[in-house]
């Protein structure tokens, strides 16, 4: 056990984006801080593996609004890691791809002009859809001042609460009568686990909005992001510690004043601030000291869907690095992609070439990505296994996974004739390796689901009923590592004034008069 004359201002439990954007911040302002983490590596969907000298991204595979001046470029300057981060922009004409079984692509290209101009070539009669497609998302974005850095805007979805209750698919399915082009500005759904009749179009918006205003793969993983802000953290004072995984907390006079780690050691803090998931929260923190009503709500709230991934290490100078990614349909149509069959499985594969340093014409890797339910791996949900947590799961799990790696080379092959000749070894991940991982009870990909028939139920608070107890991290506004960054200044906008730290973001460059 530690000693209480260690008391820290902040002790954040989570060390993912939101935790650690929110703990920098902190130390910046002259608090200390500790961060603790579960896991042997930090940053949660940060983390990378290597397997045959390749790095592989576990969750981030490209970033957007990383262009200058763009939100998360000014959050990162601001805070100290943007000139050194190692990353490559994708390429301007098209960072994504849609490709179907007709052998048909199109095309998303970076900058709304550029934008425009790859869906215009696809669909000529179709710019008045396309530009009031356009229209929207900005104008959807607007109405998010902390989107766009600024402390209000005229018109606040605060203020106009409609905003948050428009469907996706039927905004697009109101702009135009082409049912190809309705597909095609949907066809990002894997990055937010669209549903037709349940995802909010501001999702979309402020998704597809960043992509636009900036695509970036970062070199050799993003897990550099993890271990640039931990830097920043210890130069300002603070401390990370990993391998100590929060179980639970003490209280005087209804506040926190520690918390216990599984390996017994205990931590005081002046304030608490948890990065885990709402429902893993309550049960760190104690049911008992939370709102009934509260926790009935977040019990019910329903995750994003989880993903089966497929990490391919290749051959050398065997397949070309492609500076764009692929998402491969099965059909136009893209949204019942999350609701496949056993049969269908899978209806839509994600696929990139991770970029190294001094990358070259040829990919040394693969990463593929594909939905999975939960409910087809829960028969082994009593396993267990980390770096830190060694464990073997059963071999019918793994003949599970086996099995269903080949569906996705039989579906890679039909796209890239040939590859299979091409591959070194294969990886494979299940919703399983994201629950040990990242900590969410299902593997879900995006945390919770932002329902349009029910916004208020998904809308997460930064307050808790424990004065002393917040909440970051991406269930706070949406997700990703933008969401989860955003989230993390309404987070410490609890601590430090929010017009002053959006005019340090926003102002860096102005000349000091």
């Amino acid at each position: 056990m530690t000693s209480k004359s260690t008391i820290y201002d902040f002790v954040i439990v989570g060390s993912g984006i939101g935790g650690l954007i929110s703990s920098v911040l902190l130390a910046m302002e002259g608090h200390s801080v500790l961060v603790l983490e579960k896991n042997h590596q930090i940053g949660g969907s940060l983390q990378v593996f290597s397997r045959d000298k390749c790095v592989f991204d576990t969750g981030v595979h490209y970033v957007g609004s990383l262009d200058k001046g763009e939100n998360l470029y000014q959050i990162f300057k601001y805070v100290g890691i943007l000139d050194d981060l190692k990353m490559q922009r994708l390429d301007q004409e098209q960072f994504d791809v849609y490709r179907f079984e007709d052998g048909k692509t199109y095309r998303f290209g970076l900058g709304y002009e550029q934008f425009k101009k790859g869906l215009l070539e696809d669909f000529p009669n179709q710019e008045k859809a396309i530009d009031l497609f356009c229209q929207k998302v900005i104008e959807v974005c607007n109405s998010f001042p902390l989107y766009n850095l600024e402390e209000d805007s005229p018109s606040n979805y605060i203020d106009n609460p409609e905003i948050l209750s428009e469907n996706a698919f039927d905004f697009v399915d109101s702009i135009t009568t082409d049912e190809k082009l309705k597909s095609i500005l949907l066809a990002n759904g894997p990055l937010y686990a669209a549903e037709k009749e349940k995802t909010p179009l501001y999702v979309l918006a402020l998704i597809t909005n960043s992509y636009i205003k900036g695509s970036y793969r970062f070199i050799n993983g993003g897990s550099q992001i993890a271990k640039l802000l931990t830097k920043k953290l210890r130069e300002y004072g603070g401390e990370i510690l990993k391998h100590q995984e929060v179980v639970s907390a003490n209280y005087e006079n209804g506040s926190v004043v520690s918390v216990v780690t599984k390996t017994n050691d205990e931590f005081y803090g002046k304030t608490f601030i948890s990065n885990t998931h709402p429902k893993a929260t309550i049960k760190i923190f104690g049911e008992d000291h939370f709102r009934i009503a509260f926790k009935n709500r977040v019990s019910k709230l329903k995750n994003t869907i989880s993903s089966f991934m497929v990490y391919i290490s290749l051959k050398k100078d065997s397949f070309p690095y492609y500076n764009y990614n692929f998402y491969e349909y099965r059909s136009y149509d893209v949204l019942k992609a999350i609701d496949y069959t056993p049969e269908s499985w899978p209806e839509i594969i994600f696929c990139c070439t991770p970029t190294t340093v001094n990358q070259g014409e040829f990919a040394e890797s693969l990463s593929v990505m594909t939905y999975m339910d939960y409910s087809e791996v829960e028969q082994w949900a009593d396993s267990f296994n980390t770096i830190s947590d060694k464990s073997q799961r059963s071999i019918d799990y793994e003949n599970f996974k086996k099995e269903k790696v080949e569906k996705i080379l039989t579906f890679l092959e039909e796209r890239f004739p040939g590859i299979k000749g091409k591959i070194n070894n294969i990886y494979s991940s299940t919703p399983l390796t994201y629950r040990d991982y990242i900590g969410t009870e299902d593997g879900s990909l995006y945390g919770i689901k932002k329902d349009v028939k029910s916004i208020m139920n998904s809308t997460i608070n930064s307050k808790t009923k424990i004065p002393n107890l917040f909440l970051t991290g991406q269930n706070l506004i949406f997700h990703g590592i933008l969401g989860a960054t955003i989230g993390a200044l309404v987070t410490c906008f609890n601590f430090i004034d929010n017009k002053t730290l959006i005019d340090k973001i926003r102002n860096q460059d102005e000349p000091k008069i």
